[in-house]
């Protein structure tokens, strides 16, 4: 995986964590430097940890699934980027919570980062990336987007929070595709 592809992917696995940070942007009057340093630190962390979590588990499977790799790592590409499609479309919707509490960021950071994790193992089966790379722009781009989210959701409210999660899950479904092609040699890089 090229720089490009990693960067893709950071911003495609982080659209998540800017949509829940727009909602927690909408339930706060005020947004002080300790808010942002919590979604920033709480999803980026979190969403550095997974992947790297996956990909360790991924890597002790991998020998037995060798031939198959690239499917799997198309397959879980394809069906995070298919679920932040369905959740972007879904008529549900998430109402805004203001706690920053250890508790509530904790449930939202796991619940955000298990996209990440899958991430993660289709790493183990990916040749030529460089993954602590990839990890630490998950985290950077995470913590970036987060961030960013927040401010948008305390400025402009919901508006934005539908076409992040559908970004971001064009952009899984398209790189897992690549990932696909390039390793059945229809395309060339």
């Amino acid at each position: 995986m090229g720089i490009v592809e990693i960067l893709l992917l950071a911003v495609g696995l982080s659209m998540d964590a800017f949509a829940i940070s727009v909602c927690k942007g909408l339930s706060v009057q005020k947004i002080s430097a300790k808010h942002y340093l919590a979604v920033g630190l709480w999803f980026g962390g979190f969403q550095m940890l997974m992947p790297a979590i996956g990909f360790f588990l991924g890597s002790a499977f991998a020998k037995y699934v060798q031939a198959v790799d690239h499917w799997i790592a198309f397959v879980l590409l394809a069906l995070l980027g298919a679920n932040m499609l369905k959740e972007a479309f879904s008529k549900e919707e998430v109402q805004p919570d203001a706690s920053f509490g250890f508790k509530t960021m904790l449930v939202l950071s796991v619940a955000d980062s298990i996209d990440a994790l899958a991430a993660g193992v289709s790493f183990a089966f990916i040749d030529g990336g460089n993954v602590f790379l990839a990890i630490g722009m998950i985290g950077v781009v995470t913590f970036a987007f987060s961030c960013a989210g927040l401010k948008l959701g305390n400025v402009f409210g919901v508006r934005y929070k539908k076409r992040a999660e559908i970004v971001g899950g064009v952009i899984l479904i398209l790189l897992g595709l690549k990932i696909l092609l390039s390793d059945l040699g229809v395309l060339p890089f």
